[in-house]
Order: C-alpha cells, then structure tokens, then sequence
C-alpha cells in the first residue's frame, strides 16, 4: 500500500479527479439540557407530556434523569439545517414546559441534594424498564450528581466518495468497509492524542455551584465567588475532569483503537467481567434490584471515551454486535461541553471548526497508539482541563514538555491547508475564516469559551448560576418570539402523539417476563 502524509494527500485530493469528494459531509446533533425552575433550582415534574414520550420519540427524550432533556437532530449534510432543526426541537419542547427553563450550561443548576434527582422514566414495557434500572445503577454506582452533567455530542460520517478516493490514492485492495473502518479508527487515534485542543477551545466549565460537590473534598485549587461558585482559574472543561463522569472500575479496562476487533474485544470484556466494587449492589436477578447487573460496566453504553465508533443497530443488536456486523459507520464526538454563549448549546463556528478538524485527523498519519501514550493523552487533557489558559502550562509530545502554544500553532498551520481544500471543494469561503478566528485563541486564552465565562463571572462578583439563569431566560424568551424553520408546530404535534402509540406497540409486544427478557438480552450480548 502506498502511504501518503497529510500534505500528499491534500494534494492528492484537491486534482479534478477527486476534489468533489470533500462534499456531502453528514453530521447530526444530541444536545443535552437540565429542566429548571424559575428559581434556578432542578426541576422535579415529569418530563413533559406534550413533548412526546420519551421511550419512542426520535427527538426529544431524556438522559439519565427526567429533568435531563436530549434534543437529538435528524441527519443532515447543512450545519445550518443542523442548527435550525436543534433550535425548533427546543421552541417546541420549551412550549410545553410551563414556567420553566433550559439550564445553558454543563455543569448542573443548584441541587439541594441528590434525591432531587429523579431518574428517567421509560414506562412499563420491558425495554423501557430496563433503560430505568440501568440508570439506577448509575446512580448507585457513582452518585446522582455526576449525572447532572449536561454535554453534547457531535456525530459525523464521511461520504463514499471520500472513501474510494482516499482508498484509491493508497493503492488499498481491502473490502471497502475494512477501509472505513480502519481510516475511523485512525481519526479516533489522533482524536484522542489532540484532544485537549477541543478543551482549550470550547471547554466551557471552569466553574460549578458548590452544591455539586456535596461537602465532599476536593484537591483542585478552587477560587471563590459570589454566594457559592468555585472556579479554577486557568480551568477550562470541569466536566472532563475527575469531577466529572469517571469510573474508577474503568482504569483497569485497556480499551484500545487500533484495529476494529482490538476495540470490540475490549469492550465485550468489560461488560462480562464482573466488579468486586458492585457486587454488593442487587441485580436483575434479585427482587428489589438496583443495576442491571454487577459487571464493570452494566452495557455498553456505560464505558466513557470522549469519542466512540458507531454503527446504526438493528433491533435487539449492542452497539459493538452492530460494529461486528458492518463495521464503523460514524464516530460520535462526546468530548463537548454546552456552549453558554449559543441558545442551541453549539454555534456554527463550532461545526464548521469541527468539521476540519476531524478531516485533519482522519487524513493525517495515525501510527498505532499504545496504552501507554494513551495514558500520556488523557494526562494533558487533564492538564488541559485544569490549567489550559495559563501561558506557562506545558503538554508532553513524543516523551518531551512541549507548550500548548507551539503545539497549538503547529496544528492551526496544518488546519489552514485542510480549510483551504475544503473550502475549494465547496467553492466557498467559510473554512479558512474559522480557522484564522480560532487560530488567535491560541495566543489569547481570554478568547476561549472558558475565558470568555471566568471574565463574566470574576468581573461582576457573580455567581455562576445567575449568568446561567440570565442567558436561560434570554433564550426561552427569543425561542418563543422566532418562528419555526425547519419544522412546524403541526409536524410536532404529530410526532409526539405517534411516540405515545409507538410505546403502546413496545409494551403489547412484550412477550415475556422482565427477567426472562433480561436473560435473553445478556445472553445474547
């Protein structure tokens, strides 16, 4: 096989022969957001029955509790549809809601205390129970309050033609799905080594309420302000630290990248190998049961990774049964704080920022990445997390202390040459000027998300809840006043009253006990 670098490949890419294959990006959208009250406080009430059910609505649900809502946008090769569509999702939803408001923020409003909490309710089919029991576990595995964080998640997948480009310029005679797979994989390696540059960008928790922390110590040099806010100073993504969700069990799993059955074999593993810190939780199996079971991870879903590979599922598949099946269809960026500053959680800089970014790692070269350099990764990520915006804050590379600012240059260098192929392939001007913007961040941490927040935050004596509260009322007040458009109100109301018939369908095709659909599902995983 011929292996050509990232400049080769550029190159490559930008003749008349390939060129039209940088188009037809696919990217879709889940944005989380906790229900408030007026107050500030966590909402207690059910989710809203106007919105649709959320076992069965394709679009709006919940997370790991009822008050934690998750917008989830169609597919789309426009990030401006993208965002359109996240925006009616949210008027809609808002509508229905009463008095209350969409939390802006990652980490969670003032919660009294953890039973305020209230987990998820899926109704009484079988799968809905078991979504419900699953998030029991969570709960009595690491606590409510890690679960009030809020995030969202970037999907993309690449077009076909990319694909059979890239694959004919490599001289690659593998099926072409083998090929996908292994160039995912590939983008997910070097993901993960420059991760911490999504953090320093767009990390957007450098504060929480101290009711998070639930009188619990923490080792982390907090500052105070206004009438309960903790802050680091340089901090940039609290949400991807060790306050955020972390599974101690999890350390001891080497999940790796660097081939499709490597990563499938270490997950199936984790979610077979059973936890002495669980074992003392009931499961399924008993008559009261508080998880699903006592393995390190109850599912899949379970394992944290800031980004995953992904295949859509038939009915009944596990998400690495769908992998093993067909191979990676999409990767799933999960690394991404809400965005305070955008009533959608993400603006259009971000996607289009991302969208190059991820071209970038998946076209650069992407050796193995061990265990070892995976550790180094995710220690300048913490790095990142807690001292980002501080000038003198050093990263390792390669076994050597290298300054976030030259490194950072060096990847703004290589994004430029990636924005301007894209923005050739599509002939337009919208790549280049997003890099360039971002680009200065590098040498100016007061423009970053975090930077913009601590200002705010520091200059006012405010707490962070009450900027949180501001914008939440601004932005209900701005949904209600635009109109729709990409859906209608109409269109809404359909959709919900079909999910409320599609979970009468789940629940009449239940056949058999839960513990028996239980079994068979386990049995099957």
């Amino acid at each position: 096989m011929n292996k050509l670098n990232l400049q080769g490949k550029l190159k490559a890419l930008a003749t008349p022969a390939h060129l039209n294959s940088l188009r037809g990006i696919k990217r879709g959208i889940e944005r989380e957001a906790l229900r408030i009250k007026p107050s500030g406080e966590i909402a207690k009430t059910p989710h809203p029955k106007g919105a649709g059910h959320a076992l069965t609505h394709g679009a709006i649900t919940t997370d790991f509790s009822e008050s934690l809502l998750e917008f989830i946008t169609p597919v789309s090769e426009s990030p401006e549809e993208t965002l359109a569509q996240l925006k009616d999702l949210q008027k809609y939803t808002l509508s229905h809601m009463g008095d209350e408001l969409l939390w802006p923020m990652s980490m969670p409003c003032y919660i009294k205390q953890e039973d305020d909490i209230v987990l998820a309710q899926f109704g009484q089919s079988n799968i809905g129970r078991m979504k419900t029991l699953y998030r029991e576990g969570l709960k009595n595995r690491y606590g409510s309050m890690m679960q009030a964080i809020a995030g969202v998640h970037f999907n993309i997948s690449f077009p076909d033609s990319l694909w059979q480009s890239l694959q004919q310029l490599e001289h690659d005679t593998r099926p072409l799905q083998d090929f996908v797979s292994a160039q995912y994989l590939g983008l997910i390696r070097n993901f993960k080594r420059e991760l911490w540059l999504i953090s320093y960008l767009f990390g957007a928790s450098p504060a929480l309420c101290n009711s998070f922390l639930q009188g619990k110590n923490s080792q982390l040099p907090f500052k105070e302000l206004g009438q309960g806010t903790l802050y680091l100073e340089h901090g940039t993504a609290l949400r991807l630290g060790d306050l955020g969700y972390t599974n101690s069990a999890q350390s001891s799993l080497r999940v790796t990248y660097n081939s499709l059955d490597e990563y499938i074999i270490g997950l199936q593993k984790a979610i077979r190998c059973r936890s002495d810190l669980y074992d003392h939780i009931p499961d399924y199996q008993h008559e009261a049961p508080k998880q699903l079971n006592k393995n390190i991870l109850q599912i899949e879903n379970e394992f944290y990774s800031p980004i995953r590979p992904k295949r859509n599922g038939r009915s009944g598949e596990t998400p690495t049964q769908a992998l093993s099946r067909g191979g990676i269809e999409y990767v799933e960026i999960r690394a991404l704080d809400v965005n305070p500053f955008s009533e959608t959680g993400i603006d259009l800089d971000q996607i289009l920022f991302l969208d190059v970014f991820l071209s970038y790692c998946l076209l650069k070269d992407s050796p193995e990445l061990s265990w070892d350099e995976q550790q180094t990764c995710d220690a300048n990520l913490q790095q990142v997390i807690n001292e980002g915006r501080n000038p003198q804050v050093k990263l390792q590379q390669n076994g050597e202390a290298r300054s976030l600012q030259h490194w950072g240059e060096d990847i703004f260098a290589q994004l430029s040459a990636v924005a301007a192929l894209m923005d050739e392939a599509q002939g337009s001007q919208r790549y280049a000027p997003v890099i360039a913007k971002l680009h200065t961040w590098v040498t100016q941490p007061e423009l970053t998300l975090s930077g913009r927040i601590i200002a705010s935050l520091v200059e006012q004596d405010q707490d962070s809840g009450e900027l949180a509260l501001l914008l939440a009322e601004r932005y209900k007040h701005n949904q209600a006043a635009d109109d729709y458009q990409t859906f209608d109100s109409e269109k809404l109301d359909a959709m919900s009253a079909q999910s409320f018939l599609d979970e009468k369908d789940v629940v009449a095709a239940d056949s058999v006990s839960f513990n028996a659909f239980l079994r068979d599902y386990f049995s099957r995983a």
